[in-house]
């Protein structure tokens, strides 16, 4: 049987196996290390803008700890983008708060400006109060609106923490995604641009902020020869050895970027001429999207079949596709959290695919792809 074509799986770059035995020579196995301040200073130099990294135990740890530096607490309301993975929302849970879901336009198929500005001064005039922060995701890779979000959030006082976890190396207006709000997050699952087995970091804006994040992500222990905490801590930190394949992993970045935009090529030149099919690309020259993946939305009307029909098709075809993020606003654990929504994200979801796009795919797996929809066609 042909072997399966999976959307992104992790591609090792031959060089962490190095960092690794470094670890195990100098028994640095539990977390901190070498590896740990190697791998942050790779991310400095990679982002620029003069940003400060931390490296965490996930991307989820990351968004956690972001919110807990921009005073996220009890009884207070977070503006989270709709349309994406839990991960971005279930943080604002963990601190006692409310998410409050906006819906996407149709441009980038992330958070919508208008909708943000509306959700904002209505939250005002209900509660007497501003939202506390502002979440907004770059969905598969696809930078945000961030000039137009950026300027709502400062006109209103509202700190802008971005989920960038699907998007390493992409860029808004020549800056990395992650380094344009007040903390970005970043993930490193076994799926994403680069990995560490898991881990993440976030991304902040001084020394004094990177301490700071630290501290609760060891638990904030106090500087006393005993064991004191005067704050509640979490045990975040990434581990050394999980560092060593992130050190090894950053030296073929920016192949993994070039082989993603290759592949996103590939299928823009295919769907050029179907009729039906749409692949999510640059809205314009502000929008540099690494393509973590390629993601299509059908027409039945025109195909003549679904996202359904199609994930079923490329399934027989040993190809792994996936549905869109189903929305949060339509999760049964938040159905009870308010939302401002204008159908996009309803819209994206019932169309949608994911389609393969990591660093093992081929130009001969997307001919089949490809060949699988025009079968579909011809149905």
């Amino acid at each position: 049987m042909r072997e399966r074509v999976l959307l992104c799986m992790a591609h090792m770059s031959g060089n962490e196996m190095q960092y690794i035995e470094e670890a195990f020579k100098d028994n640095w196995i539990s977390p901190l290390g070498p590896n740990v301040n190697g791998f942050e200073a790779d991310l400095e130099g990679y982002l620029g803008e003069r940003k400060h990294v931390v490296a965490l135990s996930a991307g989820t740890a990351a968004l956690h700890l972001g919110l807990v530096m921009l005073g996220v607490g009890q009884g207070d309301e977070v503006l989270c983008q709709s349309f994406t993975f839990s991960a971005s929302a279930n943080p604002i849970v963990y601190q006692g708060a409310r998410p409050v879901f906006i819906d996407s336009e149709e441009d980038t198929w992330n958070m919508c400006p208008d909708l943000l500005e509306q959700a904002i001064i209505d939250r005002k005039q209900k509660t007497g109060r501003y939202p506390k922060a502002i979440v907004v995701v770059h969905l598969y890779g696809m930078p945000a609106k961030m000039t137009k979000i950026l300027a709502i959030a400062a006109k209103y006082g509202i700190p802008v923490l971005e989920d960038a976890a699907e998007a390493l190396g992409s860029e808004y207006m020549g800056k990395k995604c992650g380094t344009l709000g007040t903390y970005g997050a970043l993930s490193f699952n076994g799926n994403k641009m680069i990995t560490t087995s898991g881990g993440g970091a976030l991304i902040t804006p001084d020394a004094d902020s990177k301490r700071q994040v630290t501290f609760y992500s060891t638990q904030a222990r106090e500087p006393f020869p005993y064991y004191q905490h005067e704050k509640i801590g979490y045990n975040y930190r990434m581990s050394n050895i999980c560092a060593g394949i992130g050190r090894g992993q950053m030296t073929i970045l920016k192949e993994h970027i070039a082989h993603h935009k290759h592949i996103h090529d590939l299928y823009e030149e295919a769907f050029r001429d179907i009729d039906g099919i749409t692949l999510l690309t640059n809205p314009d020259e502000r929008f540099n999207s690494n393509y973590w993946l390629c993601n299509i939305l059908i027409d039945s009307d025109k195909t003549g079949f679904n996202y359904e029909d199609l994930r079923l098709a490329l399934e027989e075809a040993n190809v792994e596709s996936r549905p869109l993020w189903k929305p949060m606003h339509l999760q049964p654990v938040f159905a009870d959290c308010d939302s401002y929504l204008n159908g996009v994200s309803e819209s994206l979801f019932n169309k949608g695919l994911c389609l393969p796009a990591g660093p093992w795919v081929s130009d001969e797996d997307i001919a089949l792809i490809v060949d699988t929809i025009k079968s579909m066609l011809k149905r």
